[in-house]
């Protein structure tokens, strides 16, 4: 007795049909799952044998195999289950249905027989409407997320008992679930905090409007409680909303690592993510037996933190050396390698020194000049290179605090980051993959950052009294365009490329010592 039920499996940000296939012979009773099955899927025939049975079925006697076809690829996970009771109730004639072959399965099953959710069912989705499938059958707590996908029927259900029924063609009425994309889209676009609510730091507040502009990498150096944490949260605040095709996008790789909350259908918000600094270089980029999305992936189109960055570990920071050139990291393994997308605004902040005191004109600094080199040395230069914007954040003065003044709101410096954002869209409508002035590469840095006689020689100058190295000159052109992008103008002028040039602290001896 033969049966096939079709299901799925994530592989990065996509996902691969999968055909359940059972095979029940007379034979002594054993129960085997083959196809590249982890240790959970292993498990699934204890969850299905408890579920067949207190759901009134009969458990197929005699030797049950399963296959999870195609079996070049590891099977992961507890969605395997729905399809293979499905299967084993099919082989074994106590399911009898016409429409199995046009509906995709998945879903763990408790052992009750009740349905739980799983992950990465959005990327499922997108799957079967593009196999040319009717539908797909799921844990009601996963339809938000997968109505998101148009064309394909959606259908909730809460036990296997529904499952079966609606296999039978006795619940026609079964509603699919649908979803407004646009209600969706437009309903979760406000942030909680605003740049109105920090004091003062005029200055830093404009180095991080340039980089919401241009897409630029940012470094904020000052003592503690200087409020770089404070900025760096609100920095997803001022940067253009996002299209609903990065927010598809982004729900698929949060989706995948099991992060999109029940009954969310979409990402609508930028991601701001802070992972602490013990973290691990695979946490960081992603990877595992079965690679999964690290913290950069989950930053696309957002906002990765770092703070306190010399107390990462230096061979986390390095890996991230390749994603922050590439916009993506590929993480390769035995059975398999898998691409996720990593195009995220790096914003690291970081103490002056140890103690965090130096150049701090209140407090006196406890360290010694080779204190501060080593602690500055835990960052390397390759690394800073590729960070655009370094910025001090000084102490704020009691008057600032204290000062009933209504700062900027985030709405008001979005306008002007967005209107520098679409001359970058029109400047870079013919170059693929080009989105903002930080994805420039030699050749576009040539043909749209150049400069005047007086700018070229005020960046001949501070690069020869500086040492810049060949990148920090590229950074400073992309910063200075950005610059110009803000002020309307076609040309990139002097003080744009003096404002940029203010932007490599590390660059300008920063730590005379």
């Amino acid at each position: 007795m033969f049966s096939q039920v079709l299901s799925a499996a994530t592989l990065g940000i996509e996902a691969q049909l999968v055909e359940v296939e059972a095979s029940i012979e007379n034979a002594a009773p054993k129960f085997s799952v083959v196809g590249l099955p982890d240790s959970s899927v292993k498990e699934s025939g204890e969850r299905v044998f408890a579920a067949i049975k207190n759901c009134g079925f009969r458990y197929p006697g005699g030797r049950v195999t399963v296959n999870l076809a195609p079996a070049e690829f590891r099977k992961e996970g507890s969605a395997y289950d729905l399809p293979i009771a499905a299967a084993l109730l099919l082989a074994s004639g106590q399911l009898e249905s016409e429409i199995l072959d046009k509906y995709l399965l998945i879903g763990e099953l408790a052992l009750d027989g009740y349905l739980r959710p799983i992950t990465g069912v959005l990327v499922v989705a997108l799957e079967a409407r593009q196999r040319g499938l009717k539908g797909i059958l799921l844990p009601k707590e996963n339809a938000t997320e997968a109505a998101i996908v148009q064309g394909i029927d959606v259908i909730p259900m809460d036990h296997l008992h529904d499952v079966l029924n609606f296999l039978r063609g006795e619940m026609g009425s079964a509603v699919p679930t649908k979803v407004s994309v646009e209600e969706v889209f437009q309903s979760d676009h406000q942030y909680t905090i605003d740049f109105a609510d920090v004091k003062g730091q005029e200055s830093v507040k404009r180095a991080m409007e340039v980089a919401a502009a241009g897409g630029h990498n940012v470094l904020l150096i000052g003592p503690p409680g200087s409020g770089k944490t404070m900025l760096a949260k609100r920095l997803p605040s001022i940067l253009p909303m996002l299209s609903f095709d990065e927010s598809l996008e982004t729900t698929k790789i949060h989706s995948v690592a099991g992060l999109l909350p029940a009954n969310t259908a979409l990402v609508s918000t930028r991601p701001f993510r802070s992972p602490h600094h013990t973290i691990s270089d695979s946490a960081l980029v992603g990877g595992g037996s079965t690679p999964r999305p690290g913290e950069i992936s989950l930053a696309h189109h957002g906002v990765l933190f770092l703070d306190e960055l010399p107390e990462f570990a230096r061979n986390v920071l390095e890996v991230m050396r390749q994603p922050l050139e590439d916009g993506k990291v590929t993480i390769s393994r035995s059975k398999m390698t898998v691409d996720y997308p990593a195009n995220f605004m790096l914003v690291c902040a970081m103490n002056p020194c140890p103690c965090g005191n130096y150049g701090n004109p209140n407090q006196s600094c406890s360290c010694s000049p080779l204190q501060i080199q080593k602690y500055v040395g835990k960052i390397s230069g390759p690394l800073l290179d590729r960070i655009d914007i370094h910025v001090e954040v000084p102490a704020v003065k009691y008057t600032e605090l204290s000062s009933k003044r209504r700062e900027e709101s985030s709405t008001s410096v979005r306008e002007r980051v967005v209107r520098a954002r679409k001359l970058q869209t029109t400047r870079f409508q013919n170059r693929r993959g080009l989105f903002s002035n930080a994805d420039m590469e030699s050749n576009d840095i040539k043909e749209f950052c150049a400069l005047d006689e007086i700018g070229s020689n005020l960046l001949k100058t501070a690069m020869t009294k500086l040492g810049l190295s060949a990148r920090a000159f590229d950074r400073i052109l992309k910063v200075g365009r950005t610059i110009a992008d803000l002020a309307a103008s076609e040309s990139i002028r002097p003080e744009h490329i003096g404002e940029a040039i203010q932007y490599r602290s590390l660059d300008r001896n920063f730590y005379a010592v």
